[in-house]
């Protein structure tokens, strides 16, 4: 049994993942973004080992969601599922920065940080890194001009290659990332092709699978099967630029 902790899990395939998760035996710490969501959830999940709160937008309570977790011994297992998609991720935060690029890779990055280094990381990604630019100049949009898709896209290439430098940082550390697919949730939509039991599979197994296979590290998965990411995600120097960039964005120094 492992104790797991899943960012993003009051709704869609973060709730999936930790329902599948608790039935398969193991210890699940849950996370909202704010009270309401918190009380909806503990009734959702009786069974959850806790839940924490936070808004993963802004800083401090990025912090506090850390704090949370390692006040409560520190996982076996981190599965990094929140993230912003659209209009979802349009706007900036109290503290200036994109939306989306908070959400979607300030946050992993500083939660991989903060948090006990773990046995496992999964990181969610998408399909749509393959549109995401390698340009690390301005990734919180001050610059150019605000283009949400192209915003997602490049998160999520970031996102792989954040969950490929950690594997070559912590070698000890199963990191790894994910792309679930286009699924049916609230985000995906109802005309979306894949399951939500089927979307949250290969993310499950890889925390929490005692296979062979789910021993493995530095991968890019889809749908159970190992995938080539999409360029520079897998490139070690373009790694060590993006983790310098969190490193300024964030004030937070990921360890070596």
């Amino acid at each position: 049994m492992s104790r797991i902790f899943i960012t993003g899990s009051s709704t869609g395939l973060g709730l999936a993942a930790g329902q599948s998760l608790l039935a398969d035996g193991h210890e699940v710490i849950f996370h909202a973004r704010n009270a309401v969501r918190a009380d909806a959830l503990r009734r959702e999940v009786p069974g959850a080992a806790a839940i924490v709160i936070g808004e993963l937008s802004l800083s401090d309570e990025v912090r506090s969601v850390a704090e949370q977790v390692n006040a409560l011994g520190g996982p076996n297992a981190i599965l990094h599922n929140a993230g912003l998609y659209g209009g979802s991720g349009s706007g900036r935060t109290a503290e200036g920065h994109s939306l989306m690029t908070a959400v979607n890779i300030l946050a992993p990055y500083a939660l991989t940080a903060l948090i006990e280094r773990p046995d496992r990381l999964v990181y969610m990604s998408s399909g749509l890194h393959r549109g995401g630019s390698g340009a690390l100049d301005d990734i919180d949009w001050i610059a150019r001009s605000w283009q949400s898709g192209q915003a997602y896209a490049d998160t999520k290439l970031q996102i792989v290659a954040l969950a490929l430098a950690v594997a070559r940082y912590w070698p000890e550390v199963r990191s790894n990332a994910v792309d679930p697919g286009w699924v049916r949730t609230r985000m995906g939509g109802s005309s979306a092709p894949v399951d939500i039991d089927t979307g949250q599979a290969t993310q499950s197994w890889l925390v929490a699978g005692d296979d062979g296979a789910a021993a493995a590290t530095g991968g890019y998965w889809h749908a159970m099967r190992r995938e080539t990411p999409a360029d520079p995600s897998d490139d070690p120097d373009y790694q060590d630029r993006l983790i310098g960039e969190l490193e300024r964005l964030t004030g937070i120094t990921l360890q070596r």
